[in-house]
């Protein structure tokens, strides 16, 4: 009796065991995959980003989840704690913490992995401000201190023309792109340096904020902001996320998708394209070679 009781405990035993195991498998599947990144330039941000989210998660097989924040350094503060998995980030901060990056996927603009920071000023003011050498005693909006387009190209073109930040009357961080184009338009500054790609995508949704504005320069071309996550992070489903970035463009759902980001897909990544913007950070001493 004695015998058959613990030969039933037994069993009952490695039955619950197995169902844990299996419990923590399914759990383990239906972990969400973390995505962070900073606030994207469409009208309805929150269904696009749940679109998108449901559209790349069932290619994935694995929930995919969207992390907004303000600026880049709370979203690598996210990444390097592990916060989240993945994150879109910009190139500037890519060179900066490449040896613990890994590059996931490339977004292409026009077809290419590249995009141009501009300098914006008023609409209809060119007269009264052309270019980096009238800035001295104006006020310049940057975007954020992490941003290649909206900021860092900004201190070397400064430089090259022979001025400071000190000698702007001010200048300040408008956290965001998009800010920056509203910044300029309402007068709250009389230049800006923003992403090309962001000002020419607003201008195609036809956003009155830019239609306010001006382009008085255009940068060289630099490597796209890319897609990242942490180099020793084996995750699979990271992998996975590259792939269905890269192959977005193979079904009519994912096209949509790029087109609303003014996209024309996802490439696989390439690190000796960031090195213009690690040259770049070097020129103004924002970067050790």
């Amino acid at each position: 009796m004695q015998r058959r009781t613990l030969l039933e405990f037994g069993a009952t035993w490695s039955l619950l065991q197995a169902s844990a195991q299996a419990q923590d498998r399914k759990d383990e599947r239906a972990a969400p995959l973390r995505v962070g990144l900073t606030a994207v330039i469409l009208a309805d941000q929150a269904a696009f980003l749940t679109r998108w989210s449901n559209y790349l998660g069932s290619r994935m097989g694995v929930p995919l989840v969207f992390v907004a924040r303000e600026s880049y350094q709370n979203i690598l503060d996210l990444l390097f704690t592990d916060q989240i998995d993945a994150a879109w980030i910009c190139g500037y901060p890519f060179v900066l913490h490449q040896s613990r990056l890994q590059l996931l996927a490339t977004p292409l603009f026009h077809d290419k992995p590249f995009y141009q920071s501009y300098l914006i000023g008023q609409q209809g003011k060119r007269s009264l401000l052309s270019g980096w050498s009238d800035l001295k005693n104006q006020v310049l909006a940057y975007s954020d201190p992490l941003s290649n387009s909206g900021w860092l190209v900004a201190q070397a073109q400064l430089r090259a023309v022979g001025l400071t930040p000190r000698d702007l009357r001010r200048s300040f961080f408008a956290h965001g792109h998009r800010n920056v184009a509203e910044a300029v338009a309402s007068g709250l500054a009389q230049a800006g340096c923003i992403d090309g790609y962001v000002w020419e995508t607003m201008q195609l949704q036809k956003m009155a904020v830019v239609e306010q504005t001006d382009v008085l320069w255009r940068s060289d071309w630099y490597a796209f902001p890319p897609m990242v996550a942490k180099r020793n992070d084996n995750n699979p489903a990271l992998r996975t996320l590259g792939d269905a970035l890269q192959t977005m463009t193979t079904d009519a759902q994912g096209a949509s998708l790029l087109r609303a980001l003014n996209l024309t897909g996802f490439a696989k990544p390439d690190a000796a394209l960031f090195e213009p913007i690690k040259a770049l950070a070097a020129s103004v001493n924002m970067i050790r070679t």
